[in-house]
């Protein structure tokens, strides 16, 4: 079985299946096109399928031009027919991997994917575990759905866990740039996960096993949790002392050793760092170790939007003689981070809750997203549209509170017309905007 399918991957002949065509599979699958291989993508949501039939690409990090060459050149196709695993050897899942409202891991995803790939499982496959998990899950999870097949790992099918490492607006790095962690279940494994990622990206980096690979995607976005929840502490602090925790920064980056900046915000978005530290403090439970820094750093960033609604609320009260309760404000970025349309888990959500739960009226402006779509936590969110800008528009609100620093918005015009701003990412002060009706949060 590893030599047949070694040689299939070595030639190109293997056919690739990426399950789940969202900000992960969607790149993926097109860097591994790229590569040589015919790639068949797997997605239950129709839509994806519609926009990829008609040539339109729905992901910023592929482009409508490049998912045409592909499916133009037969190396990519796209269904919601899950049939089609059995021709594929290799299959690879980036599914989604959120958290329950206990903050519990919530593998249904993944565990459903497993069940439909093992209806489908045929000897000789290697299959890829790509969606962020604790320790132990290809082994314990994935693994011994497949194995319920009366398949065997290692014997009659080969499986792996290689980590996402998607920057959504990053345009200094791509899936084909980005060094690929893989690792496998047993030699074989590895060697068949290194020949075929080191087919499609230009670094491939092995390590010891399974349970490794999973612990280094969580340690690098524990890794950043934590950071960002110390500067968000920190800017607190200084701004009680009144010292710009900005400047303090700036300064400090200087130093050419022994630090690295990270940046104070609103609070944490995307799909990684708000969730994926937890996934370890889940596990680490059966150990009966505690995760003190992983809890903290998510308490602290989880209460940035109340702090910053709190600092807006005595902006408006001292300087506008006017309660948050009677106020409009205009926030500006939707999304979870600069220039992009991606909203997943964005602190802005929460700051429009809490502004309305103290009575307030909340508005948003975003150049990528024009209408909030559904959303688990927000149902009641659901359709509101972004408010174009403009002089009048802005002048009508009390406050304008900056929650994304997108490149493609006027701010000339803000610092021009909002009767207050709120600024959370110093956006102002970096494009010397600075005026005093403008408050950093």
């Amino acid at each position: 079985m590893f030599d047949a399918l070694f040689r299939k991957i070595e030639t190109r002949e293997a056919r690739a299946g990426v399950i789940g065509l969202g900000y992960v599979g969607l790149p993926l699958a097109m860097a591994i096109a790229r590569s040589g291989f015919p790639v068949t993508g797997f997605d239950v949501d129709p839509g994806k399928i519609v926009a990829i039939d008609a040539r339109r690409s729905y992901i910023d990090a592929v482009s409508s031009d490049d998912l045409a060459k592909q499916i133009d050149a037969a190396r990519f196709s796209a269904t919601t027919d899950f049939a089609g695993l059995a021709s594929c050897d290799v299959i690879i899942i980036c599914v989604p991997t959120p958290l329950t409202k206990h903050r519990d891991p919530d593998l249904s995803f993944v565990e459903a994917t497993s069940r439909e790939i093992a209806a489908h499982l045929r000897g000789g496959q290697l299959v890829v575990l790509e969606s962020t998990t604790y320790p132990g899950t290809t082994d314990d999870v994935v693994k011994v759905i497949l194995e319920k097949t009366g398949l065997k790992s290692g014997t009659d099918f080969f499986i792996g866990f290689s980590p996402e490492r998607e920057d959504p607006g990053n345009h200094h790095f791509n899936t084909a740039t980005i060094p690929k962690v893989v690792a496998g279940d047993g030699q074989d494994a590895l060697a068949l996960m290194t020949e075929f990622y080191g087919a499609a990206v230009k670094t491939v980096v092995p390590v010891s096993s399974n349970a490794t690979a999973e612990a280094v995607k969580l340690t690098e976005n524990i890794f950043r949790s934590v950071n960002i929840a110390l500067v968000n502490e920190l800017k607190t602090v200084y701004a009680a002392m009144g010292i710009d925790v900005w400047e303090v920064i700036d300064a400090a980056k200087t130093k050419p050793f022994g630090y690295m900046p990270f940046y104070p915000g609103p609070g944490l978005g995307g799909h990684c760092i708000p969730i994926d530290p937890f996934y370890l403090t889940w596990k680490s439970r059966e150990y009966e170790l505690p995760t003190r820094f992983i809890e903290l750093a998510g308490e602290i960033n989880s209460a940035m939007p109340r702090y910053v609604v709190g600092k807006l609320a005595e902006a408006l009260d001292i300087r506008a003689g006017k309660a948050l309760s009677r106020s409009r404000v205009l926030i500006v970025g939707l999304a979870y981070k600069k220039n992009v349309a991606d909203i997943r888990e964005s602190p802005s959500l929460r700051l429009i809750e809490v502004i309305e739960e103290r009575g307030g009226h909340a508005d948003f402006h975003d150049p990528h997203v024009a209408e909030i779509p559904p959303t688990r936590e927000y149902q009641a969110l659901k359709g509101r549209k972004s408010v174009p800008l403009s002089a009048d528009v802005i002048s009508g609100y009390d406050a304008v509170l900056i929650a994304t620093d997108h490149d493609a918005v006027d701010y000339p015009l803000l610092a021009s017309n909002a009767p207050m701003i709120v600024d959370t990412r110093n956006v102002f002060a970096r494009r010397g905007l600075a005026k005093d009706h403008i408050i950093k949060a």
